[in-house]
């Protein structure tokens, strides 16, 4: 059966070293998975004024430009953030085989009181939409502290406020979130949007793609024993990063079911890791998939 492959990865083009190296790797990898759609979190896009350079330009889109393999269509949004006496614009990306037909960005919500003696702990986060082919596609980044667990649930219910409010209903493939979660499976946010928790009355539903294909290996998407890049950072392993796709449930032919997940971004091609995270490529059950 027609399947459509989606990826994503958080590309830490801002926050860790060797980007110039590492985004070459990216350009490696997006050739070998040849996806449909690519969601990138910690993409970041220079203040206005600043020279349009290869080290001045917006992350995801240098890797557009400079990607021979593939004609993308793609469309950036996040949150300013001060970044060494300027304002950047630091969020999601999501690149796309065909036309985006529109799209928008809303910020994720989150305890910015001064009081919050640490930045990280009050960066804005955001959740970027976009419809393609008839395909509604989400990229997000929730709150990254461990111990922000609190923050992580209100921003998943959000979440799916916003997929339940924005996604067509009335289209053939069920709605796709993608993202750099940081949190662990277990975690009520991520047990929360599998239907596994149900939270102040509320459940919902989407497929873990991981799970969903049948995977019975943890998934570490945050691996610092293999991945150099994370090593720095000094955090356990954990699985951080989520392909979900809604509920297939009634659509003809199975239109919407995970078929295969897997690691991406996870094994050097160039010679150095793409990102301090690993990446997932899903392929999702698509029997109308058009002829290209």
């Amino acid at each position: 059966m027609s399947s459509l492959r989606v990826a994503t990865l958080n590309l830490a083009s801002l926050f860790e070293r060797d980007w110039e190296s590492r985004r070459w790797e990216t350009l490696a990898w997006l050739d070998r998975l040849d996806a449909d759609i690519v969601c990138l979190q910690e993409v970041w896009q220079p203040a206005e004024g600043t020279p349009a350079d290869n080290e001045a330009t917006n992350t995801a889109g240098w890797l557009v430009d400079n990607d021979d393999s593939h004609d993308w269509h793609w469309v950036f949004g996040g949150c300013d953030l001060p970044w060494h006496g300027q304002t950047i614009t630091f969020g999601s990306a999501i690149l796309s085989r065909w036309p985006i037909d529109m799209h928008n960005v809303v910020t994720l919500p989150i305890d910015a009181s001064p009081t919050v003696p640490n930045p990280v702990y009050r960066m804005p986060m955001e959740l970027l939409h976009a419809r393609s082919n008839g395909i509604d596609v989400f990229s997000t980044h929730l709150a990254p502290p461990p111990a922000q667990a609190y923050h992580r649930v209100v921003q998943a219910m959000f979440i799916d406020d916003q997929i339940k409010a924005h996604a067509d209903p009335a289209a053939l493939m069920p709605p796709i979130l993608c993202g750099d979660f940081n949190a662990e499976p277990l975690s009520d946010e991520i047990r929360f949007l599998s239907s596994l928790a149900t939270i102040d009355g509320t459940s919902t539903y989407y497929q873990d793609a991981w799970r969903a294909a049948g995977n019975t290996e943890p998934g570490f998407t945050w691996d610092h024993r293999s991945n150099e890049v994370a090593r720095d950072m000094r955090l356990p392993v954990k699985r951080l990063d989520y392909i979900f796709v809604g509920d297939p449930f009634g659509r003809p032919d199975g239109v919407g079911l995970v078929e295969r997940c897997e690691l991406a971004f996870h094994e050097p091609i160039t010679g150095i890791v793409a990102s301090d995270h690993f990446g997932v490529v899903a392929d999702i059950r698509w029997t109308q998939r058009p002829v290209t």
